[in-house]
């Protein structure tokens, strides 16, 4: 396996993506596993190759990536944010296209903290009046 080209990282809620560039003709790998078996859904998909389809580098580039932590979205965006670092890595020019697009911005949304007496962050127990 030829040495990476890049190597970056991405987060989103508690994932965290670690992904590589290779020269290549588009064989994305993730944790050993076929892109299409790491995610059955086509939307988190679509969500993972966004910046290769914008910049037009989806068969230019083998990507191994290594996901740990969080949920299947979580997973998915962190994923896109690291192949986005990567790309700007490699050619500078790209930066604006994808900053216009939104991918270099980490999504810091995360879970609310739960809070004392509460169930949840905002879910009360059940109002009893006797």
């Amino acid at each position: 396996m030829p040495k990476p080209l890049t190597q970056t990282t991405g987060r989103r809620k508690e994932a965290v993506a670690r992904v590589r560039l290779r020269p290549g003709t588009g064989v994305i790998t993730i944790n050993h596993r076929a892109f299409d078996n790491y995610f059955t859904s086509a939307t988190h998909r679509m969500i993972v190759v966004e910046p290769l389809r914008l910049t037009n580098l989806a068969e230019t580039y083998d990507i191994d990536a290594t996901i740990d932590g969080g949920g299947v979205a979580g997973q998915a965006g962190a994923m896109r944010l690291g192949i986005a670092r990567s790309l700007i890595e490699l050619d500078v020019e790209l930066r604006a296209s994808l900053k216009r697009a939104g991918l270099l911005t980490r999504d810091s949304r995360a879970k609310e903290s739960k809070k004392y007496g509460l169930k949840k962050a905002r879910k009360a127990p059940q109002y009893s009046k006797r």
